[in-house]
């Protein structure tokens, strides 16, 4: 796959009146994965929703290769940059196999019919995301684990060089979680696309991206790698929260251990004042 490159340049954009995203400015790695994340309401998913071109900016600009997202003819951006948005609705009554397909209808044209290539696509998508064997289901049938990833098989099936993702891993149970993000981790390494998503789970994010990106108020905080990013003090000004961070013996990642009112250990000198 091409490294192509996706940027926001001074991006403003909201809805209506309401302006979330202020004179923005960041540069996604290519070939990398990158995780956005913040808390609730400061512009993750409009940032997602801006750079795939569903959210027209107030002020500013989306580039791809340099060129504005806004300006590309909707079918030719999407054979390079995918969106899975944070509640998909499916039509109703469509099938598993039908649904993934849609995935390929950018790649169709007058001059090009489906053909054996969007058979491997579609088949290749549902086997990365476990969900061949609910290929003839109906997706309003299905629990709300399955249906996610079945979003992401058809998201796979697309088979773009950029894939952005608003919360991949929601109604997921842990595993499957897991199994989601090392499926992305495979799509990266060995396709070279360049994986952008949000995640709520600090320490997930801080085990998978390349790349982090903390938001705060509709700004960039901070970016960079997660040893850089995910530090106590950044969780303090981005989350509100006091935390302690230690290495992950498993990953070398940092994790984040969050401190709450009725969880402190005493000190020794407490300890012995209580007696």
């Amino acid at each position: 796959m091409m490294a192509r490159t996706l940027t926001a340049s001074n991006l403003s954009a909201g809805y209506g009146e309401t302006e979330i995203l202020h004179d923005l400015d960041l540069a996604i790695p290519p070939g990398k994965i990158t995780v956005i994340v913040g808390a609730n309401a400061c512009g993750k998913s409009t940032l997602l929703r801006a750079m795939s071109r569903l959210l027209s900016p107030i002020a500013g600009q989306v580039l791809l290769d340099g060129k504005s997202v806004h300006k590309t003819p909707p079918r030719e951006l999407a054979r390079s940059l995918g969106l899975l948005p944070q509640s998909p609705v499916a039509p109703e009554g469509i099938t598993v196999a039908d649904l993934v397909s849609r995935g390929r209808h950018p790649h169709q044209s007058l001059f090009s019919r489906w053909n054996s290539t969007d058979d491997e696509a579609v088949d290749g998508a549902l086997a990365a995301t476990n969900t061949a064997e609910l290929a003839d289901r109906a997706v309003d049938e299905l629990s709300g684990g399955q249906r996610q990833r079945v979003w992401i098989a058809m998201a796979l099936a697309q088979a773009t060089d950029i894939l952005l993702l608003d919360e991949p891993t929601t109604f997921l149970d842990i595993s499957h979680q897991i199994e989601v993000l090392d499926l992305l981790t495979d799509l990266n390494r060995e396709r070279g696309t360049t994986v952008v998503m949000v995640l709520h789970d600090l320490n997930l994010a801080a085990r998978y991206a390349d790349y982090l990106v903390a938001m705060s108020s509709g700004r960039v905080h901070v970016t960079g790698a997660p040893e850089k990013v995910l530090t106590e003090e950044n969780v303090r000004q981005v989350f509100g929260l006091e935390s302690r961070i230690i290495i992950d013996p498993t990953s070398g990642r940092p994790v984040m251990l969050p401190i709450g009112r009725n969880h402190m250990v005493p000190s020794v000198s407490a300890k012995e004042t209580v007696k």
